[in-house]
C-alpha cells in the first residue's frame, strides 16, 4: 500500500482465532535500533544533566546563589559532577551518530513522508488531542501516523537539534562564542538546555500515553517491524 507516497510491504496473516489479518511492514530495522538507541540516550542524558545540574541548580549568579530546583538523588547519574559529565559526553556521541544515521536513512528512503508535520495536517491535531486526553471520538485513520503523531515526532528531531546546540554553547562558550551570544549568553543556554530538556520529558510522556492507547500491536512493531491489523489498511 502507499502511504504518505511510499510502498509499505503487506502480508495476510492468521489470529489465533485463524482469522485473516493483513500486517504491514513499518519500520524497517535501521529504524528500530536508531529508536532504542535514541530512547535510551535520552533518558541517560536526562539523569546524567541533572546530577550535572546538581552542581549549582539555578539560573542566575552564584553570589547570592538561589537554586531553582532541587531533584532527588534517585533520579541522578553518575553519582559525583565528574561521574555525571562522562555518562553525558559518552552518550551524547552515541544519540549524535544515532540521529545522524536516522534522519539520513529516513530522507535517502523518502520515508520522511510519513512522518513529517506539514501545514496539511494541522486542522487533525485537536481532533486527534480530544480522543487522546479528552475521550472523545477517534478520528478514522488513513496514514500509519496521525497528524498529532506527526507534530510530536517532528517536533522531537527539532527538539534533538536544540539539544545539541544549547549543549555546544553550555559545553565551550569560548570556541562556540558566537552560537553562545546568539542564545543570550552563557547563562541563558543553560535555560535554553533545561527548557529543551523539559520537552523531552513532555514528548516522552505524550509518547507513552500514544502508545498505551495505540495497543500492544503498535508496541510490537517497534521490535519486529510488523505492525498486525493497522486501522488504514
Amino acid at each position: 500500500m502507499n502511504a504518505g507516497g511510499l510502498k509499505l510491504d503487506v502480508v495476510e496473516t492468521e489470529d489465533r482465532s485463524n482469522n485473516a489479518v493483513r500486517a504491514a511492514y513499518e519500520h524497517p530495522a535501521v529504524i528500530r535500533w536508531c529508536h532504542w538507541l535514541l530512547g535510551v540516550s535520552i533518558l541517560v542524558l536526562i539523569f546524567s544533566g541533572w546530577q550535572i545540574f546538581w552542581a549549582f541548580p539555578g539560573f542566575g549568579p552564584k553570589i547570592p546563589q538561589r537554586d531553582f530546583i532541587h531533584l532527588p538523588r534517585a533520579l541522578m547519574l553518575g553519582g559525583w559532577l565528574a561521574g555525571g559529565l562522562q555518562w553525558h559526553f559518552t552518550f551524547i556521541w552515541i544519540f549524535l551518530f544515532t540521529g545522524v544515521v536516522y534522519l539520513i536513512y529516513q530522507a535517502a528512503s523518502g520515508r520522511y513522508r510519513m512522518l513529517l508535520f506539514t501545514p496539511s495536517d494541522l486542522p487533525g491535531v485537536w481532533p486527534m488531542v480530544r480522543h487522546y486526553f479528552l475521550f472523545g471520538p477517534k478520528p478514522p485513520q488513513t496514514q500509519p501516523y496521525n497528524p498529532l503523531q506527526k507534530l510530536a515526532y517532528t517536533g522531537a528531531v527539532v527538539l534533538g537539534v536544540l539539544a545539541a546546540l544549547t549543549g555546544m554553547a553550555i559545553y565551550n562558550p569560548n570556541q562556540f562564542s558566537l552560537l553562545t551570544a546568539m542564545m543570550g549568553g552563557f547563562r541563558w543556554a543553560r535555560v535554553w538546555h533545561f527548557a529543551v530538556m523539559s520537552a523531552f520529558l513532555a514528548f516522552i510522556a505524550g509518547h507513552l500515553v500514544m502508545v498505551i492507547l495505540h495497543g500492544w500491536s503498535n508496541f510490537i512493531s517497534m521490535i519486529t517491524g510488523w505492525k498486525r491489523g493497522p486501522e488504514y489498511l
